[in-house]
């Protein structure tokens, strides 16, 4: 018999976060037991080119909190009854259903399945290997509607994400049926991909530089606008 995880957002925070640049990770907004991230967003640089882009991280849950696992991460998150439960971080074609509303701008992007784990590859012990669920987006309407995707095996249904250019000793890649057979990180929500441009003229190449932080994007260039999950359904095989 399968095991399925629910959340249903009537308890805050219950392990799921957002991320604001400076700040770090923030505990998601929980109303009327629902889950709401609103733009501005954060504009996660980590995979910048050479890796595949810009994205926005919305909605964040861990699925594993290891003897290092920090401390001021349990501290915004709280209790995680993903964790808690036990529930598995083999995500191998597991089915996940989202009940979902928004009024957003997207700017070209698309919402997207996210995961994340470390996958150790030869000289490489740390390996986070970050990729998205590209060919299945999930829609956002004005209207509550529910949307499932599968987590298959497949990697021309994956993108894989990378590194920037200093951050290789961090990110790295894998086949995507390696990472699902033990996501250890965290499945998330993002905006992907991005189109981020300085506001103003720099001095020197922006994905060396650091959007956001080291000089100011153009905005209206970014997805604007409110995002709503009503409920999070995960289906194990």
């Amino acid at each position: 018999m399968s095991k399925i995880f629910v959340e249903t957002f009537e308890q805050s925070p219950r392990g799921w976060i957002g991320w604001e640049g400076k700040v770090g990770a923030t505990r998601v907004e929980v109303r009327d037991g629902m889950a709401v991230s609103r733009s501005p967003w954060w504009v996660d640089f980590n995979h910048c080119h050479p890796g595949e882009g810009y994205l926005h991280i919305l909605f964040a849950l861990h699925t594993w909190h290891g003897h290092n696992f920090p401390k001021a991460m349990l501290d915004v998150a709280g209790p995680n009854p993903y964790v808690a439960g036990g529930f598995p971080t083999n995500l191998t074609d597991a089915k996940v259903t989202v009940r979902i509303k928004g009024d957003v701008n997207l700017k070209g992007s698309q919402l997207l399945f996210h995961a994340q784990g470390n996958v150790p590859q030869p000289g490489r012990p740390k390996n986070w290997v970050n990729q998205v669920l590209i060919k299945q987006p999930i829609q956002i309407t004005k209207d509550w509607s529910e949307q499932t995707v599968q987590l298959v095996p497949d990697q021309s249904q994956w993108l894989n994400l990378g590194s920037r250019h200093d951050r290789t000793d961090m990110y790295g890649k894998a086949p995507i049926a390696d990472l699902l057979r033990d996501v250890n990180g965290d499945i998330i929500f993002v905006l992907f991909p991005l189109d981020v441009c300085p506001l103003k003229p720099i001095n020197g190449d922006p994905h060396i530089l650091r959007a956001g932080s080291d000089y100011e994007v153009e905005r209206a260039r970014l997805p604007e606008g409110c995002v709503m999950l009503d409920e999070v359904r995960i289906e194990f095989p």
